[in-house]
């Protein structure tokens, strides 16, 4: 007899196995490459098998300056920011385990007692008194049966939600890394424009004495005394802004390492300022962005999690199952709790079939494919934007070096030409109006060269940031 109960019993259990095998869920497939898959040709590098992909060239293995590196490291360590983005890690890891707790039974042990007086008058068959119970045993409390894959989409919902909060804190190490160099660069930048300023304002003023000298002589005009005073004060105005700039910069230097900077760590007089200082980097194919940028990957997990939603709503329209039992022993001495013949227990199932809910399934489920949706535009804009700046960074290693190149060859011949008109002033052949003009060009020249140079150093920071580079599983796990 029981052979054929345990026989009878196979196919339903088998069954309810294939149906929690079951998930209504649609079959994830990554949306098209919303750009194209090459770079725009006026811009596009040469591609070659075996290229190192950027985002494996650590952040110091790129960046060849010690001070730069330490920096760097300080801000991983210190900055708010970046702590925030770990922080929240850690809640997507405990939200996710809560979810995944879901899919297996809670079972709880339990211990219970109970006396009470009955009135004879109140008691069945007029027999009152003092009634004692007491109870101990483990208990299953409304375990849901995912014959619908609904407990378990809402678990892959929030581990694809989890994925996508340690991508952002990927990318964050990413921009923080970008802009740590950035700042660091426009405040080496400023001490040249610092130093440029005070020599030009000490030969300004050298100048500006002379023909107040002259001027009190008879040798020179009013108009050449003013001039020369309008340089001068124009220099004054140059030495305030860059100081200016320079604390700016460094108080957003302060900010993004999360602590001042010691002295020993800042741009130090003189560091190397040219193309040596950074790592040469391959552009790679549109494709590779996929795999390099987290904020990318970050966006495609937010899209499973939407499409792992959807199977949720799916399974709202199908009936639910719950179980909810327990085992252990009862009786009305304590000291008999556990004694032959006291073995009890209770099996609740409770099966819910929605009927009429006033088209609230529906519209959850239309809620669930709208967000779907815009996950699929949020994460096609993502890619969009992404090929636009590894586009733009691109578009600027292929100009600021010829750029560069011309500021350094105007440079050199506005040097000629003011160290000439100085002689032929000197010498009494040419004004002093087209010496103070030389003066003024070459000094022109001067802050060019140094704000070209930057502009090509950060744009070189700015393409590594772009196509992924700058995170690391070693600081990741630090």
């Amino acid at each position: 007899m029981n052979a054929v109960k345990t026989l009878k019993t196979v196919p339903l259990v088998m069954a309810a196995l294939l149906l929690s095998a079951c998930s209504l869920a649609p079959i994830y497939e990554r949306p098209a490459l919303p750009v194209s898959g090459d770079w725009p040709a006026a811009v596009a590098p040469a591609v070659q098998a075996g290229d190192t992909v950027v985002h494996d060239i650590r952040w110091q293995d790129f960046f060849q300056d010690a001070r730069l590196k330490q920096a760097i490291a300080l801000a991983l360590e210190h900055n708010r920011d970046l702590r925030v983005a770990i922080l929240n890690i850690e809640r997507a890891r405990s939200l996710y385990q809560v979810q995944a707790a879901d899919r297996l039974p809670t079972l709880n042990a339990g211990l219970s007692g109970a006396r009470q007086r009955v009135p004879d008058q109140l008691a069945p068959g007029g027999n009152g008194g003092v009634q004692s119970s007491y109870t101990a045993g483990v208990g299953v409390t409304s375990f849901e049966l995912d014959l619908f894959g609904r407990v378990r989409n809402l678990s892959q919902a929030a581990l694809d939600r989890y994925a996508a909060t340690e991508e952002a804190q990927r990318a964050a190490q990413i921009s923080l890394v970008a802009e740590v160099a950035t700042v660091y660069e426009a405040v080496l930048a400023d001490d040249r424009l610092l130093a440029l300023s005070r020599q030009t304002l000490d030969s300004r003023t050298e100048s500006h004495q002379r023909q107040i000298q002259l001027r009190e002589q008879g040798a020179s005009s009013e108009f050449d005394l003013r001039q020369s005073e309008s340089l001068l004060e124009a220099a004054k105005i140059a030495l305030a802004q860059t100081t200016r700039q320079r604390s700016l910069d460094e108080n957003a230097l302060t900010v993004l390492v999360g602590r001042a900077l010691p002295a020993e760590l800042l741009p130090a007089p003189g560091a190397r300022w040219d193309s040596d200082v950074m790592t040469a980097l391959p552009a790679g194919l549109p494709s590779d962005l996929l795999a390099a940028r987290p904020d990318i990957r970050r966006q495609e997990s937010l899209l499973r999690s939407a499409n792992a939603n959807i199977g949720v709503a799916r399974a709202a329209f199908f009936p639910r199952i719950s179980l909810t039992g327990a085992f252990g022993s009862s009786s009305n001495e304590l000291s008999g709790l556990f004694d032959s013949g006291t073995r009890a227990w209770s099996f609740l199932p409770q099966i819910s079939l929605p009927i009429f809910d006033g088209g609230r399934n529906r519209a959850n489920l239309g809620v669930a494919k709208a967000d779907r949706d815009i996950a699929v535009a949020q994460y096609d804009k993502t890619i969009q934007v992404a090929f636009r700046e590894v586009a733009d960074a691109l578009a600027g290693r292929a100009t600021l070096g010829e750029e560069l190149r011309a500021v350094k060859a105007q440079e050199s011949a506005e040097q000629v030409r003011y160290d000439l008109a100085k002689l032929r002033y000197d010498g009494g052949q040419s004004s002093y109006l087209e010496y103070l003009d030389a003066q003024r060009s070459l000094f022109a020249a001067q802050q060019q060269t140094i704000r070209t140079s930057l502009a090509e150093l950060q744009n070189r920071i700015g393409l590594y940031k772009a196509l992924g580079g700058g995170w690391t599983e070693a600081q990741s796990k630090g």
